[in-house]
């Protein structure tokens, strides 16, 4: 627990303080305004405290941890914020696990505080104790156990240091319930370094010549940006960068609505249900240049056939993701703002018409064989793409879009037009059904000013329903898209396409969705047919608050392009 570190404004007064207490000054001297959690046994010290404090502490009851912890991850991911959430020992802390690996693997930026049962019964196996330290080890970027009350304020100074420096990510501490009870002399520092934690690697200025002179010569260059360029906010920068040079950017996942979708240098949607171009393209260019993305498998398909034919120039501030998945001929360890505000003079103004060409000719036949087909559909049922596509016209591409997991998460990122940064949240490389509501709620919480719309399926919806109880106890006014196939779809499509349609457990006798809805009071319709849907969207977007609109969607539809799980990108099938 060492810092070595030269406090600006530091603080020498001390007041009594129980540990609970000092929990609650700390967030505020961090600037946390928001709270999400849930009480319990080992916690209660805390929230006795917080009853005093709703002056300056917001503290919103989910219905269940993992709520929680996804609505402070969407509250981070909207407001640059670090998300803060309570959760009493046992199964309160337990239920925070499946958040916090998400959380680490997308890199979201947490601090969640778990009570503990009393440091004297440790290891006693006593009512609602578990190791968490132990169980939180392996996916969280740093955790601490606090057995007295002095150890707190230091804890947490170095907990909301290492989740927002470097690549964020989630930490947990861990206070026993005596901590919490005892009284101490409080005082408060911020952490500003750590012994061995270099969370801002130096650029490597001939690295950022050579990559510009690589830049400078290519004939088919070609631009992958992922989630690091929102957490570093080099939105313009790569803006500036992709304008001045002229290559063609495609997106990650966790990319989307960094760079605006209809730019004339966007090419498109990377990955297994991605645009068909820029898959294709990959396996085409002289040269890859990726920034802030770390090249796994969803992206590269078969990795022994991924790019092979181009040099690789990789900007990435996490060390561990250069080389570990694809071999890189340039690596730039470093922010990724900062790495492309360093190379903007090097590289020279450029266009590459021909190349651009062949991405747009691509585009054509995608739309041909598949856009078209989706969009346009004339069946009698109502198809997903059809619905975001009518859902991004009607927004002009300017709402949060928060997706659950599954065939609608693809169809968002697909379908609708981002025109705003911070506007696309979803589970990106854990892939957590259940995450879209509570994430919706806690990015409207995080930026009540945007419109919020969380697209989530029948099946995910059910996992976190209970969280519409929040969206009704604090009137959060999101807007929420149910698309019902009556299906468990992506898995569904994988049984239809690899199992030889042996649909083992995926179709789903759905309850209504409406009724449950209007039993939380939030106002609510079902859509089935295709010429009752744009008005149906008017009046669901144009309701005060909270509403639920959910569309009955055609059973059986897939997702294309696709590219089959470990294939090479080049072989994406269209239909």
């Amino acid at each position: 627990m060492e810092l070595l570190v030269e406090h600006k404004n530091k603080k020498t007064e001390t007041e009594r303080l129980t540990g609970a207490e000092a929990i609650l000054r700390c967030l505020i001297e961090e600037g946390v305004q928001t709270i999400f959690g849930y009480p319990g046994g080992a916690i209660m010290p805390v929230y006795d405290a917080l009853y005093g404090y709703g002056h300056k502490l917001k503290h919103i009851l989910t219905r269940h941890e993992q709520g929680a912890i996804h609505a402070a991850q969407g509250f981070t991911r909207i407001s640059g914020e670090v998300g803060v959430c309570l959760a009493t020992s046992g199964p309160g802390a337990t239920n925070l696990i499946t958040g916090i690996t998400d959380a680490q693997i997308d890199s979201t930026p947490l601090v969640c505080i778990t009570g503990q049962v009393a440091s004297y019964l440790l290891g006693s196996d006593a009512f609602q104790e578990t190791d968490i330290i132990g169980i939180s080890m392996p996916v969280t970027k740093w955790n601490f156990q606090v057995t007295t009350p002095e150890e707190i304020p230091l804890a947490l100074a170095k907990a909301f240091y290492i989740a927002q420096t470097g690549r964020p990510g989630p930490v947990l501490i861990d206070i026993t319930k005596d901590a919490q009870q005892e009284t101490f002399d409080f005082a408060y520092t911020p952490c500003e370094r750590i012994r061995s934690y270099q969370p801002f690697p130096e650029l490597d200025d001939e690295a950022l010549i050579k990559a510009a002179a690589l830049i400078n010569h290519a004939k088919k260059p070609y631009l992958l940006f992922g989630q690091g360029v929102s957490l570093s906010g080099a939105e313009e920068e790569l803006k500036t960068f992709v304008e001045k040079t002229g290559i063609p950017a495609a997106s990650t996942l966790l990319g989307l609505s960094a760079f605006p979708t209809k730019h004339p240098l966007y090419v498109g949607f990377i990955g297994m249900h991605g645009n068909y171009g820029p898959n294709v393209k990959t396996n085409e260019c002289d040269l890859l240049i990726a920034i802030g993305m770390r090249f796994d498998d969803r992206v590269t398909g078969d990795i022994n056939t991924y790019a092979k034919q181009a040099k690789v120039i990789h900007i990435e501030l996490d060390p561990a993701e250069i080389d570990k998945n694809v071999q890189t001929d340039i690596a730039i360890n470093g922010d990724a703002r900062k790495a492309l505000k360093k190379l903007l003079p090097l590289v020279k103004e450029n266009s590459h018409d021909l190349w651009l060409e062949e991405f747009k000719e691509c585009e054509e036949v995608e739309f041909t064989k598949t856009i078209q087909k989706s969009i346009e559909s004339t069946s009698e049922s109502l198809t997903m793409a059809e619905v975001i596509h009518k859902l991004s016209e009607k927004t002009a591409g300017k709402s949060v879009i928060v997706t659950d997991v599954g065939q609608h998460q693809m169809i968002a990122a697909r379908y609708y037009q981002f025109d705003c940064v911070k506007s696309h949240i979803t589970s990106g490389g854990l892939g957590t059904m259940g995450f879209g509501l509570p994430a919706a709620i806690g990015a409207k919480i995080g930026n009540p000013a945007r419109e919020v719309i969380a697209v989530i399926g029948d099946g995910g919806f059910q996992m976190t329903i209970q969280e519409l109880g929040a969206i009704m106890q604090y009137q959060v006014g999101v807007k929420i898209l149910i698309l019902n196939n009556s299906f468990l779809g992506m898995v569904r499509q994988w049984q239809q396409l690899f199992f030889e349609r042996r649909y083992s457990f995926t179709e789903m006798d759905n309850p209504d969705f409406i009724r449950i809805a209007e039993g939380f009071r939030i106002p609510a319709q079902r859509v089935k047919q295709r010429s009752e849907l744009d008005a149906a969207i008017n009046q669901w977007l144009g309701t005060d608050g909270a509403s639920l609109l959910e569309v009955v969607v055609e059973k059986e539809e897939n997702v294309f392009p696709m590219v089959p799980s470990g294939s090479c990108v080049s072989k994406i099938k269209l239909e």
